[in-house]
This record gives C-alpha cells, structure tokens and sequence, in this order.
C-alpha cells in the first residue's frame, strides 16, 4: 500500500512479531507455568552511518489460569546499534512494567528499569554475542536490582523443502546472574531448535522446542528453587 511505499523510500523499517510458549522462561527463571502469548513491534531508523535506532514494545500475556504465578507485562525497549565490518555494538534501555504484581512499598504495579550494552561478533562461527544488562529498579518497586551477563549462539542450517526456502535454527545461551531479582550468584544455560518455515512473501512461523538449566542460586531449593524445564512455542515473525 501507500504505507509500504512511503516506508520503502524512507528507509524506516516495522515489523512485528508474535510467540505462542507453553510457558513463560526467562533467564532460566520461570515466570508462568502456564501457555502464553507474547506479541512484539519494532520500528527501525534508516541505516546511515550514524547507526541504527529502534524502539520496540514487547507484551506477555497468559493464555490461561492453571498455576498461580501472574505474569502480564509490558516492555518498552530503546536500542542503538552501530555496525563494524565485522562487529555490531548495541546499547539500550529497556522499561518493565509488571501490572499484576503490587511492590512492597505499596504503589499500584511493579515496574523495573534496565540498561544494557552488547557487542556480536557477525562474521564468527555462531555469531557469538555478548550482552551485559544491569537493572536498577529497585526491588521495593519490584526492580531486579542486579545484573546479567549472557553469551549467546546461534545457527541457521538453509534448507529446501518443496521449492519452500527453511532453515533449521539452532540457539544457545549461556548467563550469569548477579543478584539480579535473588541473593547471592546463578545463572542458567539453555538450548532451543526451530525450523522457519515461510509463509507469506514477508511472514515466517517457527515452531521451536527450548531446554533450560538453571544453577546456583538460581536453581539453591531456598532460594530461586528453578528447575530443569522443557518447553515449546511457535514464533511468527512479520
């Protein structure tokens, strides 16, 4: 339409997408055991030799009541992305907002605060990608009052499969949490496989299978008390 076009020409770029999980992890930390929907939507700054802005809005809804855990939330994410030959630098900001959940300090909703700064490697095997995000909300509020370190992998294997352009997508984190919503130190590490399959000239589904591990404090009975989980979702991307 008109909208595309004007786009196009601009350069900016939106897109969208949209993950149905059977439950909710996060940093090796389950936050629903229930299935939930989480939509995405991204709006990108032309390239330019400035970098790249993007502004995004990420929600996570349950789809259903089983357990008792809450977890309706709303991100709102800032991100500035600077690529080198051969490697990107990222810096950015990201706000919480945790609406079923009433902070200690008795204010309506829960609501945490995050910086980050990463830099992946484009070129490497794996792309390999480290980020370092440090959360100062402060946990009267329901901030996390800590930091994460991670390294991420990942893999694309291109396939085709009846004239059909997929690729199995394999993933990997490694994180390390310092009292970043717990005492002491943790962290967990996970492994997930997908295949993207496209669907429309700009939209692909992915079904994917995910397996996280948690361990020290994370995982400490008294503490964090997370476990070992396998789970599975369908991600579409726009």
């Amino acid at each position: 339409g008109m909208l595309d076009g004007v786009l196009s020409a601009s350069g900016i770029e939106i897109s969208g997408d949209l993950a149905f999980n059977s439950l909710y992890m996060w940093r090796g930390i389950m936050l629903d055991g229930d299935a939930v929907v989480q939509p995405g939507f991204y709006i990108r700054s032309p390239e330019s030799r400035f970098g790249r802005i993007k502004l995004g809005i990420w929600l996570n809804h349950d789809l259903q009541n089983k357990d008792s855990l809450k977890s309706s939330e709303t991100d709102y994410i800032f991100d500035y992305t600077y690529n080198f030959p051969s490697v990107d630098l990222s810096g950015g900001f990201i706000y919480y907002d945790f609406p079923d959940n009433a902070p200690v300090d008795g204010a309506p909703r829960a609501f945490s605060r995050e910086v980050y700064a990463g830099v992946t490697f484009t070129r490497l095997f794996l792309s390999p990608a480290v980020y370092y995000y440090y959360d100062f909300g402060r946990k009267v509020d329901g901030g996390g009052e800590g930091s994460y370190t991670v390294l991420n992998l990942s893999h694309s294997i291109p396939f085709v499969m009846h004239k059909y352009n997929m690729s199995l997508d394999l993933s990997g984190h490694v994180g390390f949490n310092n009292k970043q919503y717990y005492r002491g130190k943790g962290g967990d590490a996970a492994l997930g496989a997908g295949i993207t399959v496209p669907l429309l000239k700009n939209l692909t589904c992915k079904p994917n299978i995910n397996y996280s591990v948690p361990w020290g404090n994370i995982s400490d009975k008294n503490n964090g008390n997370q476990k070992n989980r396998l789970y599975g979702g369908v991600y579409l991307n726009y």
